[in-house]
């Protein structure tokens, strides 16, 4: 593929070129003038039923990646700050990590997982546990040799499906030796990435049905109580039709797994192009939810286990509204120790960066605003209004509010737009907690492009593209989640914030 083509590859379901151009972002300087009032009302003790923290997965590149000290400096913080449980990458199979390669100390073309042991060691030992990707292809079973990225993934059906199904039954029968039956247990296992888009997967439809039924029974073979699911394709496609197989092939499947972005390429956006783009995914997943219903399997979790927003806000109201149709929402990627197609030429730039949350440890807005759904309670409790509210293991309200704005997200390259902007306008938060007393002491944390965020002091210092040593650890220090500013209720009961556009804020009752 030269660059040219590349360059105009639509990656996943992003439009390329979404960004409106006008510059970057500018933010509104609060107390200049009244702003909007918008009314959130909450009822801390009256529950709604569990609040499902959904969002403790991550993605991750590539496997290689994840034996990165980069990498697992990015993990470490995750885990500890934002409760990160589960890891998904692609390319556990690659030929990088010589899983089935001929070389010179192994020529006979036997199953060779000593790095595969290497990678997943490396989560385990962390109390981490991987969603398993079963790609790329293995070239010594490969039908072609078409590839993908930067790393080169073998994108071809097999030459063989028995041959693959072995394969795959010495795959899962090397972890579920090492680890244990009762942790690879609960390994979700999927079939490949994003087989309806031609540059992940050169077969058809039928060719990847082909490919899930010989993984599956051989994953079935090894245990039937191991996980198996798919179609893991883009923007919900497939599902029917992928259900439709398995019931009529007698294939086992446990779970469906797909991707969600905001780009809206053959997506909801195309039929309602009103939409707003904080609605697309929501959209897209309840769909996919329908279909599932539709299929008669309406028990089957839902794993969307790649989708990605750069918007405090936006997280925040896409995560609040998928609750209940989804099961599992892995944000790609954590880290900006990511190669899909290249090394990056920065840590720090304008525009729309991507997707990673964090850049060698510099937390960008949306890793804050994890921080803050992190700290969210196990129960949810009544909101009304750009809210999602809790209550905490100790009895105490934690409630995220925040403040909506249209933000086109990162097309299909990371760092391609040089610019990013915001259309929206500052919001005064009238926050009504009707069952509080007045007077309640209150904290409150702001996650927003100035707070939470290394951007004013990185541009203070030059905006450098590649930041020393120095200017990194100066940056993860700038960008920490601000000192929680302390408030009451008023008489009537009631607290104001106000917030720029993208702006998070979260309450906690004291």
């Amino acid at each position: 593929m030269s660059m040219n083509e590349r360059c105009d590859m639509q990656r996943r379901t992003f439009l390329t070129g979404t960004a409106i151009a006008a510059g970057a972002t500018a933010f509104p300087v609060l107390g200049a003038a009244t702003p909007e009032s918008v009314a959130v009302r909450i009822r801390a003790k009256e529950t709604t039923g569990p609040l499902d923290h959904v969002w403790n997965c991550v993605g991750s590149d590539r496997a290689a990646i994840t034996m990165r000290e980069s990498w697992r400096h990015d993990i470490d913080r995750a885990r500890q700050e934002i409760g990160i449980k589960r890891v998904r990458f692609h390319g556990i199979l690659n030929d990088e990590l010589g899983v089935l390669t001929r070389y010179p100390q192994h020529r006979d073309g036997t199953a060779n997982f000593r790095n595969v042991a290497e990678v997943y060691d490396g989560l385990v030992d962390r109390g981490l546990a991987p969603f398993v990707e079963l790609g790329f292809m293995p070239s010594e079973l490969a039908s072609g040799s078409a590839q993908f990225g930067f790393y080169k993934g073998n994108i071809t059906p097999p030459k063989s499906f028995e041959a693959w199904s072995t394969f795959i039954g010495e795959f899962t029968r090397f972890i579920v030796d090492r680890y244990g039956l009762d942790e690879v247990a609960r390994w979700p296992i999927e079939v490949w990435n994003e087989p309806d888009l031609p540059f992940f997967f050169t077969g058809k439809q039928d060719d990847y049905f082909q490919l899930y039924k010989h993984a599956a029974m051989a994953i079935k073979g090894v245990s039937p109580r191991l996980q198996v699911g798919g179609p893991v394709t883009s923007g919900a496609k497939w599902i029917p039709e992928f259900l439709r197989f398995c019931a009529s092939e007698n294939a086992p499947v446990d779970f469906v797994s797909t991707h969600s972005y905001a780009g809206h390429m053959g997506g909801p956006k195309d039929s309602d192009p009103q939409m707003s783009v904080n609605d697309v995914i929501p959209t897209t997943i309840r769909g996919a939810r329908q279909a599932i219903a539709a299929s008669g399997r309406a028990g089957l979790p839902l794993y969307i286990n790649e989708w990605s927003a750069d918007s405090p806000a936006m997280i925040a109201h896409v995560l609040t509204h998928v609750l209940g149709d989804a099961q599992m929402m892995s944000h790609w990627v954590l880290s900006g120790t990511y190669e899909e197609l290249g090394p990056s030429d920065y840590l720090l730039q304008e525009g729309a960066m991507g997707w990673s949350l964090m850049q060698r440890g510099i937390p960008r807005p949306a890793y804050n605003t994890y921080r803050l759904l992190h700290r969210l309670g196990q129960q949810r409790v009544f909101a009304q209004g750009p809210a999602l509210a809790s209550s905490k293991a100790n009895g105490k309200l934690s409630a995220l509010v925040w403040n909506l704005a249209e933000v086109p997200q990162a097309a299909g390259i990371p760092g391609a737009d040089a610019t990013r902007e915001v259309v929206g306008s500052a919001k005064r938060l009238v926050v009504t907690i009707e069952d509080m007393k007045p007077g309640q002491a209150l904290r409150v944390t702001y996650v927003d492009q100035n707070r939470g965020s290394p951007f004013p002091a990185w541009r203070k210092m030059g905006s450098p593209k590649l930041p020393t040593s120095q200017q990194i650890a100066f940056l993860r220090a700038a960008a920490e989640l601000p000192a929680p500013s302390a408030a009451r209720l008023d008489a009537n009961r009631q607290l104001r914030l106000d917030l720029p556009p993208e702006g998070v804020a979260l309450i906690e009752a004291v």
